[in-house]
């Protein structure tokens, strides 16, 4: 499934629950639209939060060939003291890299984020440059990432809306990763630690995803709840205790699925329109979409779902069928709920001199 970055605005719904939570928000995951927030775009530390990120870089590594889940990681001295919560990792040791990404996401072993993140960038703040540049690839314009655990330093941060657009990432391009965010507990060296996201234990639709906590950042948690065919993601950040992160949480989540419905509007390649090209060697062409594309609208409301095509009132050739020639609305009372680019079946390239000849005749009378 192909999505767009970017979250995009809040539909019209009942009133969300009012929290103490410094910065929130709640995404519907298909269609990435807001259901709630409150400053989802103030930058604020993100303690362990950061770990999807790390997470994700060292994933995307793995994806690309550079590293390897068997490759065993030698724990540096710097892994084994970074503070903090721990895997307990012993300096020296080797320890293979499907053994670290648990330890990391479970217990939120600190000396595991370090160890990962020096294996795959040679150093944590070398590796700290990956996770902006894949922050900036995926459209978190609001986040700065200086180490791979979230401990507190001076210009890391992120928003609630960034830490969004990053979950969604993760559980749509590596399903089979995100398994880990919703095992309960881990064991290493005889040692076994909990999974600190208790609403694994509360709500059988949560499957994951993260807490952290700092004492300048407060209690923070990343949940992710399916219900049926409906997936909703939730950031909240700065809350004053364990107990406020998960219940406020899981307020946002029951409200969504209670007062929110999610619909497959048009699956990739789906034909939107036919539309006539000018000058070109053919005389029409089929508008397709090349995402899947759903919309997410107030429970009650998918019937009066319109759908509105905006493109040019003239397509002139040549087209490409790689560049954008218009866009695919679908829309509530004039509010978009969904929308998706129209690109052209195929190329088709400018026709002959007399077929350009003619049509601009005819333009010309139009």
């Amino acid at each position: 499934m192909a999505f767009a970055g970017a979250i995009q605005a809040q539909v019209a719904a009942p009133g969300a629950p009012e929290l103490s939570a410094r910065s929130y928000i709640l995404v519907d995951f298909n269609s990435g639209r807001m259901l709630a927030g409150k400053n989802p775009d103030e930058r604020l530390e993100p303690a362990s939060i950061t770990k999807l990120m790390t997470a994700y870089a060292v994933f995307r590594a793995i994806a690309s060939g550079q590293i390897k889940l068997t490759d065993e990681v030698t724990i540096s001295e710097k892994a084994w003291r970074t503070e903090g919560s721990r895997m307990f990792v012993e300096v020296g040791t080797r320890v293979p890299v499907e053994l670290l990404l648990p330890g990391m996401i479970i217990p939120s072993g600190n000396d595991a984020s370090v160890a990962l993140a020096e294996f795959v960038g040679g150093t944590e703040e070398t590796f700290a440059q990956v996770m902006n540049d894949l922050a900036k690839e995926l459209g978190m314009t609001n986040s700065n990432f200086l180490n791979s655990t979230g401990l507190p330093m001076e210009g890391h941060y992120t928003t609630a809306r960034d830490i969004a657009i990053l979950a969604r990432a993760l559980i749509s391009e590596f399903p089979d990763y995100y398994r880990w965010y919703s095992q309960r507990e881990f064991t290493y060296n005889d040692i076994t630690q909990g999974n600190r996201n208790t609403l694994l234990g509360r709500d059988d639709a949560v499957d994951g995803m993260k807490t952290g906590w700092t004492e300048s950042a407060g209690f923070c948690l990343v949940a992710s709840a399916k219900r049926g065919d409906m997936r909703l993601i939730t950031v909240v950040l700065g809350t004053d205790s364990s107990t406020t992160r998960a219940n406020e949480s899981q307020a946002l989540l029951n409200y969504g699925f209670r007062f929110f419905e999610s619909k497959r509007l048009w699956d990739e390649g789906t034909v939107i329109s036919k539309e006539r090209v000018w000058k070109g060697e053919e005389e029409s062409t089929d508008l397709i979409v090349r995402e899947t594309v759903f919309a997410t609208v107030p429970s009650g409301n998918l019937a009066e779902v319109k759908t509105v095509i905006e493109v040019p009132e003239r397509l002139i050739a040549p087209l490409d069928e790689n560049t954008p020639v218009g866009k695919v609305v679908a829309e509530i009372d004039g509010n978009p709920v969904g929308e998706a680019n129209l690109y052209s079946a195929k190329s088709i390239p400018e026709g002959s001199f007399l077929q350009t000849t003619w049509d601009e005749i005819l333009l010309y009378f139009e």
